[in-house]
């Protein structure tokens, strides 16, 4: 198991923090601040998936007149800790 830990940038949420297993699928996703049910909802639909569905699936939502979206930010996540 691996911990993400991330700041995103651009939403209502302060931190996002992504546990995924030895098989590089989500297994919990959690954000401090934000819309608790949204956030809750997006970690139900992810959760089991690899983060490389999770990236494909995510990359580019926007919310609103925002240029990212929380479902963007956690791709974003998954990115750079692929990049690591």
């Amino acid at each position: 198991m691996r911990t993400i830990e991330f700041e995103p940038k651009g939403i209502c949420a302060r931190h996002i923090t992504i546990t995924l297993d030895d098989q590089d699928r989500v297994q919990d996703l959690s954000f401090v601040g934000g819309c608790d049910g949204n956030h809750k909802g997006l970690n139900a639909l992810i959760r089991g998936m690899s983060a490389s569905e999770a990236i494909d699936r995510l990359s580019g939502i926007k919310c609103g007149f925002k240029q990212t979206s929380c479902p963007d930010q956690v791709a974003v996540a998954l990115r750079q800790d692929r990049a690591k």
